[in-house]
């Protein structure tokens, strides 16, 4: 070999690996993946769990119906049976299938940052209403605050895989209900210009709150054209009723054009059967009747159909949000509403774990990838939440956050092509060096198809000692503490904010 051929081997050398530091060309693991592949439901036992679900709404129905809804129920084909419940007949539940949105865009304030709703496609987000939050310097958790809030949001604004923002943590430091539901619409403007989702307490508050909503958009009626916040509503209370005052913020929220998130979350063996085929009939009769409700007073109105098995340890009554029942319970949903042709949100990665330890792990893995794999368009409470949703952690955001790369590089599957099957490649590595290493074949693939952790440790034993013998929860922490003290977003323009301020009591 001259040494002509030795330069120009380092050269390339330096080239493909000055080129590996730049990173891939193209994320091998983007959120919206497809999903479907797990099901865990034969066709028979879809079509039986659905039979009976239209079944209890044509013969129990629901209960404590608000007026003004029993009133369009009952213009639409309902009927009253005399004992204070309304019967809806299998034609109303499948006109409302029938006409319900498919497919619908979440928009950000950002539209590069929207995404699609429906189909096949698969997005991580967030969910939860915590009262704790895990605290970053003593590792133990305290009540959640408006700062912790306002930090959550600008900490996911990094976050490639978290999808969409819905308030994670409840501020306890905010009493009055008008002031809290405010300051957290005001969180998420300020902090992040994903999609993003909240919560009203009462009818009352969402005009006002939408004309916060309208600043931010540019002006009256512009949040309508584009609506970058979604609602998150529980209009069915379990077993079989509606709920006056949610049902109240449905109508106030079609008025004003907020998508939703009709959320069912019985809980099996307390407000749903035990057995999990009993416990899906009844859940999805329930997440149904919102549909019939939405759709009765606005056809086609888009609503994320979010069925959302929860479940209780029949030892002590105690929520748990980690577990095989739990992991099955929420594919299963994600596999019926599929079936029935509706967007579908579930709830997974809802670990018990207090600590970022092996149980966080387990749990948060088996419980979201199998949500996933089912299919499920929005999966909530995936990131950051722990101790049966009591909790919110920032590190635990980070982690997910790298957790869903991975859920997401194994929904993407096996591309099978001539060239990925490489038989050149093959020849050319067992004919010359004898193996696969800087190779073109190689380079390209490792460009294309693999995801390289940032958190995940692969260092050999002795490396990682040297590093002082890192754990999860450590190196999980110093991440966040770097997003937190250097990301520091204002999405509001000084106008918007002052005009925000002169109408609201923005506390923070």
């Amino acid at each position: 070999m001259d040494k002509t051929e030795g330069r120009s081997r380092r050269s390339g050398r330096q080239v493909r690996k000055a080129a590996r530091a730049e990173g891939p060309k193209q994320n091998p693991a983007a959120p919206g993946q497809p999903g479907g592949v797990y099901r865990p439901l034969s066709e028979g036992d879809l079509n039986a769990i659905h039979e009976t679900a239209v079944r209890l709404l044509a013969e129990l129905g629901m209960g404590e119906v608000p007026s003004r809804l029993a009133a369009d129920l009952i213009a639409a084909g309902a009927t009253e049976n005399g004992a204070g419940r309304i019967l809806i007949p299998p034609v109303l539940t499948e006109t409302a299938i029938s006409q319900a949105a498919k497919t619908f865009p979440l928009h950000g304030r950002d539209p590069a940052r929207s995404i699609d709703v429906g189909g096949d496609r698969v997005h991580f987000g967030t969910g939860g209403a915590a009262v704790q939050t895990l605290d970053l310097d003593t590792g133990l958790y305290r009540p959640s605050t408006l700062r912790d809030l306002h930090d959550f949001t600008r900490l996911q604004d990094t976050l490639t895989n978290v999808s969409w923002f819905t308030r994670c943590c409840i501020a306890t430091d905010v009493p009055d209900n008008f002031d809290l539901d405010v300051n957290t619409a005001y969180a998420l403007l300020r902090n992040t210009t994903k999609p993003v989702a909240t919560a009203f307490t009462l009818a009352s508050h969402v005009a006002p709150i939408v004309e916060m909503f309208d600043i931010a958009a540019g002006g009256t009626g512009a949040f309508a054209q584009a609506p970058f916040v979604k609602a998150h509503i529980s209009p069915v209370i379990s077993p079989m009723r509606f709920g006056e005052d949610a049902v109240d913020v449905v109508y106030e929220c079609i008025r004003h054009n907020i998508p939703m998130s009709c959320i069912t979350a019985a809980q099996s063996g307390a407000t749903a059967p035990a057995t999990l085929a009993g416990f899906l009939a009844q859940s999805l009769a329930e997440t149904l009747a919102s549909l019939v409700m939405v759709n009765v007073i606005s056809p086609g109105f888009p609503m994320v159909f979010s069925n959302w098995p929860l479940v209780i340890d029949l030892r002590t009554g105690a929520f748990a949000g980690g577990g095989g029942e739990i992991a099955v319970l929420n594919a299963a949903s994600a596999q019926l509403s599929n079936w029935l042709g509706l967007p579908s949100g579930v709830a997974a990665s809802m670990t018990d774990a207090k600590a970022i330890d092996a149980q966080y792990g387990a749990e948060k893995g088996m419980t979201s990838l199998a949500a996933a794999l089912a299919g499920a368009n929005l999966i909530y409470e995936s990131s950051g939440m722990t101790a049966s949703l009591l909790g919110a952690s920032f590190e635990a955001f980070v982690l997910d956050n790298e957790m869903h790369s991975a859920s997401y590089r194994a929904l993407r599957g096996i591309e099978v092509t001539q060239e990925n099957l490489g038989f050149d490649a093959i020849c050319e590595a067992v004919l010359g060096e004898g193996h696969f290493l800087g190779g073109q074949h190689t380079y390209a693939a490792m460009e294309r198809d693999y995801f390289y952790p940032s958190l995940a440790d692969r260092d050999p034993p002795v490396t990682w000692a040297e590093k002082g013998a890192p754990d999860a929860w450590t190196s999980a922490r110093k991440t966040a503490r770097q997003i937190l003290d250097t990301h520091h977003p204002d999405y509001l323009t000084p106008e918007q904010d002052a005009a925000i301020r002169s109408k609201f009591s923005i506390l923070l």
